[in-house]
């Protein structure tokens, strides 16, 4: 144990990664207030108001991420559900999370706006979080346990419209033609990663140490700064993000879209208590949207466009095999650190750090790797940069199950494997999810942009409930803890050796895709669908198609829909 200036930590690589968390945190709070309360109506050659929602985006991304390191804990410790039960629940949790965006952004496209619908997601989740914070006495007989339901459908739904939305709103304070636009959102994802690895080891650590309130409670606390700076920080938007025709909402009707808001509220309080819902859901409204799609390909377009939409169809398909593996992060892969490696003294969930701190690190090398190809004519394709996506998620387990049988089952695993799965599965991310939407918005003809970015929304959401059901298979109570080890390395070992296998036969397929993609005859001249907040998009698996409508921009070749 290692005595701090006011907490207890287990090692001294513990104290020191909160501090600096600590520290990074408070600079960036810090810098924020300087640089919104300046007098001057841009700062570093940005307005003011990008700042703002870098700031609300920081905080809310903070009290995610924060409560997302600690929840697997808290549904197997404190309200003792087994591992497979606890799995479930946070598939059925994170997939539910990516569909209620597709609900949010349509509400604000048509109705309220983005920024009075991030208003109403932030309030949302700061209640939601907040909720969290009231933990009871544990145990699925104790009746608190309905707060933390009603909690997690609070921020699903408050996601749902905050996400949405508020980097809709980072493109409309720019010109269409404004070269700062993807710099913009090089600014704006930064909040993202900084909330995201900060709150990790900050949120987790306290929660893990101290109790869970002051986790979660930490977690609520700085959702709630985030939404002070977005209500104070009103005037620095310049009127962006109101309703389109505020006709459609006068007379009442505005409330009406928040009531609409509490009824998707009360409905996933219940789908996450009863998770088979969100299966039907998944099964029966996405494949009849893949179905859909596909006859409208075949009925209705030509047939370059119709190849597209095939390209489109399998690259959406592949994408679930890549996140029902990535995001046991958050899961399986937790409880594992957790039980099974020596953490040299630190607390399992600030490891749900390493994967934002890699993105930070390596996003700019891939994109400096990527466009040195490109000006080659060397680049991957899209279809091959996804085969090689699932590659690498798959060695990441590979890679964990050969260094924990190395050492011997009966050894705690070295932590240097958890920071090679990480480091595997970011490398991978980097070659799937930042490419993902671009593909999506090239491969679509304009009139059926929303439709696929719903079907690639759809895919998603069942990546995140597949994780679910591939996590709840390594759950294994009761057996001894080196035999519960060797049940999560076989089935680590098994998916990483399927992965591989996808992975490579998607590779051999992607010159055949990638001639389905027509990339020859793809014209730039008459653009009119491109997505809004596409330059920024990828640097976090949820970014990854976040909002379905679309931006016109002005004609000529556009760097990100190379």
């Amino acid at each position: 144990m290692v005595e701090g200036l006011f907490f207890t930590f287990g090692s001294t690589f513990e104290m020191w990664a909160f501090r600096i968390a600590v520290i990074a945190l408070a600079s960036f709070l810090i810098g924020g207030v300087v640089l919104v309360t300046r007098p001057q109506e841009e700062v570093i050659g940005h307005p003011k108001g990008l700042f703002l929602l870098f700031m609300a985006e920081m905080w809310e991304r903070f009290s995610y991420y924060g409560m997302r390191a600690l929840l697997i804990f808290y549904l197997v410790q404190h309200w003792l559900f087994t591992d497979s039960e606890a799995s479930i629940i946070y598939g059925a949790y994170t997939a539910l999370v990516y569909i209620t965006p597709v609900v949010g952004g349509y509400l604000a496209d048509r109705y309220i706006g983005q920024r009075k619908a991030v208003l109403f997601g932030a309030v949302l989740l700061t209640l939601g979080h907040f909720f969290m914070a009231f933990e009871g006495d544990g145990g699925q007989a104790d009746p608190v346990i309905n707060v933390f339901w009603m909690a997690l459908a609070l921020i699903i739904v408050g996601s749902g419209f905050l996400k949405a939305n508020i980097s809709v709103i980072v493109g409309q304070l720019y010109t269409r033609t404004d070269v700062r636009r993807d710099p913009a959102y090089t600014i704006f994802y930064m909040g993202i990663n900084v909330g995201a690895a900060t709150a990790s080891i900050i949120c987790g650590y306290l929660g893990q140490t101290y109790g869970w309130q002051y986790g979660f409670g930490l977690a609520g606390f700085g959702m709630l700064i985030g939404l002070i700076f977005f209500v104070l920080g009103k005037p620095l938007l310049m009127g962006k993000g109101e309703p389109k025709d505020p006709a459609k909402i006068k007379g009442g009707k505005e409330f009406a879209i928040y009531g609409a808001g509490i009824a998707m509220v009360l409905l996933c309080w219940a789908a996450i208590q009863y998770q088979e819902m969100v299966g039907y859901v998944l099964g029966t409204f996405g494949g009849g949207l893949v179905l859909y799609v596909l006859f409208t390909a075949v009925t209705k377009l030509h047939p370059e466009e119709r190849d597209r939409i095939f390209a489109a169809m399998f690259l959406i398909l592949t994408s679930i095999v890549f996140w029902a593996l990535f995001e046991q992060a958050g899961s399986s892969l937790n409880l594992f650190t957790d039980r099974h490696v020596d953490t040299q003294g630190v607390n399992a969930s600030m490891f749900q750090s390493v994967n934002a701190i890699y993105i930070v690190l390596l996003a700019p090398v891939f994109a400096f790797v990527w466009q040195t190809l490109a000006r080659k004519g060397k680049e991957p394709s899209t279809p091959l940069k996804f085969g090689l996506a699932i590659i690498q998620v798959g060695l990441g387990f590979l890679v964990l199950v050969w260094g924990a049988e190395s050492v011997g089952v009966n050894v705690p695993t070295p932590v240097v494997f958890i920071f090679l799965i990480y480091l595997l599965h970011t490398t991978g991310e980097l070659c799937l999810s930042p490419v993902g939407l671009s593909a999506m918005n090239r491969l679509a003809p304009s009139h059926m942009a929303s439709l696929i970015m719903g079907t690639w929304f759809f895919a998603s959401a069942t990546g995140n409930f597949a994780a679910g059901l591939i996590a709840s298979a390594t759950g294994a109570e009761g057996v001894g803890e080196e035999a519960g080890k060797q049940v999560v390395l076989g089935v680590y070992s098994t998916v990483g050796w399927y992965a591989v296998g996808i992975g490579v036969a998607v590779m051999v397929l992607s010159p055949l895709i990638k001639k389905l993609m027509h990339l020859d005859t793809i014209r730039d001249d008459t653009v009119g669908d491109d997505l809004e907040g596409q330059a920024g998009a990828g640097l976090e698996p949820q970014e990854a198609g976040m909002h379905p409508s679309t931006n016109p921009q002005a004609p000529g070749v556009h760097e990100q829909n190379r």
